[in-house]
């Protein structure tokens, strides 16, 4: 199935990454791997990954492995409407989730570089016009 398993080649990332749509719930064992941007609408399930040279944006819940930037861009972000990753990386960082039940969002929430850490807060688009 294409949806599984998208060719890697990350030899001529693109300056403006072309965008890969997933429909449907991304399961424990499944891998999206993509040379650009990915976005899901539906799960992504503990045990599934997706890796994105460039962003990752998940409608719905994010409980699996989610590595956005991969090739080392940093400039890149991951956004859930529910962000409860097993782990987040971003470009060469490593970022996991905190210890005990922070719980639920009431909102979707973005993961992003910042001075070198991962910074997870709530989603709010005006804040980020001008920052790219």
């Amino acid at each position: 199935d294409q949806r599984q398993n998208i060719v890697e080649n990350w030899t001529s990332a693109p300056k403006r990454p072309d965008t890969y749509l997933y429909k449907g719930t991304l399961r424990s064992g499944q891998r999206i791997t993509y040379n650009g941007n990915v976005v899901v609408v539906g799960d992504v399930n503990p045990g599934a990954e997706i890796r994105a040279a460039g962003d990752i944006i998940v409608m719905g819940t994010l409980r699996g492995l989610a590595h956005a930037g991969v090739g080392g861009a940093t400039d890149v972000s991951i956004v859930a409407f529910k962000l409860e990753p097993t782990q987040i990386r971003i470009g060469d960082v490593i970022g996991r989730p905190p210890e005990g039940d922070s719980g639920a969002p009431r909102e979707p929430e973005v993961a992003r570089l910042k001075d070198g850490v991962i910074l997870v807060e709530p989603l709010d688009v005006s804040r980020w016009e001008g920052e790219r």
